[in-house]
């Protein structure tokens, strides 16, 4: 699954909660879609055991029993964790995201990675180019440790970053900015923090 395209991920839902027979509601117009949102779209590549999505239903049903069906139907590398009824009047997940927590392996070590983490840390400012467009990573990234190796003897950090609109940090920009290849590390998103 970590290969699947957000686009992807939004149909495999789609065709997920029809094959539950879960009566969604669709938009209107010339080409109506699902309402089915992601809170964050998870970059490609990289796991999670923490994604939230909302979708809005016709009909009212039973959380758990929504659960059950969609546990029957969801393809292998997606597990259903919890299912849980949201007032129409709230704001949208994307509006109450404000950060995300990752684990982030370095496959290969990076040099004097201590040190360079209390460099990044200590900096000031940052700057980055994402697209063609300068940005400042440094008040992006909330917090940043680094941990102990894991089985494989790999060196594992961890890190939280701002996943505000218009304030996104990635983790491979954080790896490029120590130094390191983004390619030679795995990451998986741990947490999403929402403000209510």
């Amino acid at each position: 699954m970590r290969y699947t395209s957000t686009l992807d991920l939004h149909k495999t839902w789609e065709r997920t909660m029809r094959r539950a027979n879960l009566p969604i509601v669709y938009s209107q117009g010339y080409n109506p879609r699902p309402r089915i949102n992601l809170a964050s779209a998870l970059p490609l590549g990289m796991t999670s055991d923490c994604e939230v999505l909302d979708v809005q239903l016709s009909d009212k049903l039973n959380p758990n029993d929504i659960a059950q069906s969609l546990d029957a139907a969801v393809p292998p590398g997606i597990k259903i964790i919890d299912v849980c009824e949201v007032l129409t009047t709230m704001p949208s997940l994307q509006s109450q995201l404000y950060s995300a927590e990752y684990v982030i392996t370095l496959v290969e070590d990076i040099e004097n990675i201590a040190q360079r983490i209390n460099c990044l840390l200590d900096a000031k400012t940052l700057p980055r180019i994402r697209r063609g467009k300068e940005y400042d990573l440094r008040p992006l990234i909330e917090d940043l440790t680094l941990e102990a190796k894991n089985d494989k003897r790999e060196l594992q950090l961890s890190v939280r970053l701002s996943a505000r609109e218009g304030a996104t940090g990635r983790p491979e920009e954080l790896i490029l900015a120590m130094g390191g290849d983004p390619k030679t590390a795995r990451y998986h998103r741990t947490r999403l923090f929402f403000s209510s």
